[in-house]
């Protein structure tokens, strides 16, 4: 019986979702579903979901007649104004989002429940976003032990409100479609999930991330490889990027089912997306390497010049010709001292070289993003200005240096760090300190020996004073960009401005150039960028180290891991 209902309500749902014929329905009060021939749920135009206010006579802000008149007529429409936008919070749809909301927050699935069907009663009119906040409680991943997985009461509660929401032809989004799915994936049906996906594309929704989640993750949970592979390729057919958790399970379905091409693929895409890993994705690579598989796969004899060249292609640190050598790896967790070699092996990793014309494209972006983030604070001047005085050798985050380690600002903080990067720059010039013009005018500068220094750094062409109303995040990194040269800054530039940037290029170049300040006993010391790529790397000897996420503690030596295998294999020249 259960098995039937199963395969009613599959069948339902992937009826509802086919746009070929118009709807018909006929609804019985005891049916779980209502019986249809297809219902184009899509299609139809929710025009009925908000309820409108009758339109209402607008009163003239301004009258002909006299002043007095003119000012009564404008505080009349102040006050209509006032009532209406009142009047539309006090709704009583408004109210129930609110409440929902409250619930969403709180994970209140039975207070929403109370609401939903209350809010039915008193005939409230229900639109997608109720529906959804609903479907999402529903979908949360939680029984009445705490333990994963959904009864199946809430489960069933999550279809029925998804068939109200048919039958009353609201108008679905990606939301939608996406908490239906982990509704699906709880039911351990990932082949919905991924159907509700795909029609989700065909009616001109774009899918989310998110919105594979359950399909990805539920076919790699029963091990079903093959469709998890086809989830993945339609999300790059919708230029949708894999991230590190998404990666990690299809690593380990394809270690799991013996698919070693498929393993050294998602090696290098995590290589190529994340660059280092979770303590849980570091597992999994481990649990690899130390597989019977792992031992039987790998060229015995390989060319050498054709290793290099791939490297070169590459632009270093791996290859991309497939597994190398043959019998049983040996994996342990290392370091690498400060030359970057590994304290395992001995190997030395290499420092990945950045293309030129990546890092030109990334300072265009750069500068299209902050000019429109900062239009009406003049960082088109800043530009001219830096066009004028640069390129600099090093870019000094002034703010974040002259309060490192600090109570108070410092200003011979600043001076100590600009010093000292003067001595190491091949040119002697000074370094470029980009400040709030608060940080120039007032407080601490006004001091005689602060107002000389500021003076000196001005007249050197050396210090920029951002404008008031401005962030001066924009022109630090902008300048150390275009100059491709050094940013010292312990801000580690992770907040929604830089998420902006997006998270390929500017992660890479943040190894390359960030300077970081280091507390010693003489005062600050410069923490200068690895001489090496802290970055998955695959040597032209068929080892491969993989590094850990960790703090941001320079005390802290990274944790990487080492997998090398008995050198009994040997490249032919």
């Amino acid at each position: 019986m259960c098995n039937l209902q199963n395969q009613l309500t599959k069948a339902y749902f992937m009826a509802c979702l086919s746009p070929k014929t118009p709807p018909i329905l006929s609804v019985s009060p005891n049916s779980l579903f209502p019986s249809t021939k297809c219902i184009d749920y899509i299609s139809c135009n929710a025009k009925n979901q908000v309820r409108k206010s009758p339109p209402v006579a607008r009163t003239p802000r301004f009258s002909t007649s006299s002043g007095g008149q003119s000012l009564l007529q404008n505080e009349r429409y102040s006050v209509t104004r006032r009532i209406k936008k009142q009047a539309l919070r006090d709704s009583p749809e408004i109210m129930l989002r609110v409440n929902l909301d409250q619930c969403s927050k709180n994970g209140d699935l039975d207070e929403a429940l109370r609401l939903y069907h209350e809010a039915k009663l008193n005939n409230i009119q229900l639109n997608v976003y109720h529906y959804n906040v609903l479907l999402y409680l529903c979908s949360l991943r939680s029984d009445d032990d705490g333990e994963e997985g959904l009864n199946p009461e809430t489960l069933e509660k999550g279809f029925e409100i998804f068939k109200e929401m048919i039958i009353n032809r609201v108008e679905l989004n990606e939301a939608t479609f996406t908490n239906v799915s982990r509704l699906a994936a709880a039911k351990e049906d990932p082949e919905l999930a991924f159907n509700l996906i795909k029609k989700m594309k065909d009616q001109g929704i774009g899918p989310k991330l998110r919105s594979y989640g359950p399909a990805l993750f539920g076919f790699c949970k029963k091990g079903m490889a093959d469709e998890a592979y086809e989830v993945d390729s339609h999300m790059m057919d919708n230029q949708v990027s894999a991230e590190e958790s998404e990666l990690s399970v299809l690593l380990k379905v394809s270690s799991d089912v013996k698919r070693e091409e498929k393993v050294y693929e998602m090696m290098h895409r995590l290589r190529a997306t994340t660059r280092q890993v979770s303590e849980e994705t570091a597992a999994i690579v481990e649990d690899w390497f130390l597989s019977e598989r792992a031992a039987e796969v790998g060229l015995e004899n390989w060319d050498m010049g054709k290793i290099k060249k791939g490297v070169l292609k590459g632009g270093g640190g791996w290859h991309g010709q497939g597994w190398l050598g043959g019998g049983d790896w040996r994996v342990v967790g290392t370091t690498m001292d400060e030359a970057g070699v590994c304290q395992s092996c001995g190997e030395k990793l290499v420092c990945i070289d950045i293309d030129p014309k990546e890092t030109e494209n990334f300072a265009k972006s750069l500068s299209e993003l902050a000019s429109k983030k900062e239009a009406t604070t003049g960082f088109f001047q800043f530009q001219e200005w830096l066009q004028r005085h640069g390129p600099f050798d090093a870019v000094v985050d002034g703010a974040n240096v002259g309060l490192a380690n600090q109570h108070s600002f410092s200003f011979s903080q600043i001076k100590g760090v600009v010093n000292r990067l003067r001595e190491l720059s091949p040119s002697k010039k000074l370094p470029l300190v980009v400040l709030h013009q608060n940080r120039v005018n007032g407080g601490p500068a006004q001091y005689p020996n602060n107002k000389k220094l500021l003076e000196s750094w001005k007249k050197a062409g050396a210090l920029y004073a951002t404008p008031v109303g401005s962030n001066d995040d924009w022109y630090w990194l902008y300048a150390a960009v275009s100059s491709k040269c050094l940013l010292v800054t312990n801000d580690e530039m992770r907040d929604h401005l830089f998420n902006l940037l997006g998270n390929s290029f500017f992660p890479r170049w943040k190894e390359k150039h960030q300077v970081r300040l280091k507390p010693s006993s003489d005062g600050i010391r410069l923490h200068m960028p690895p001489p090496y790529s802290i970055v998955i790397q695959e040597s032209e000897q068929g080892s491969w180290h993989i590094p850990t996420v960790t703090e941001d503690d320079l005390e802290t030596p990274r944790q990487w891991l080492c997998a090398t295998r008995a050198r009994n294999s040997m490249p032919t020249p």
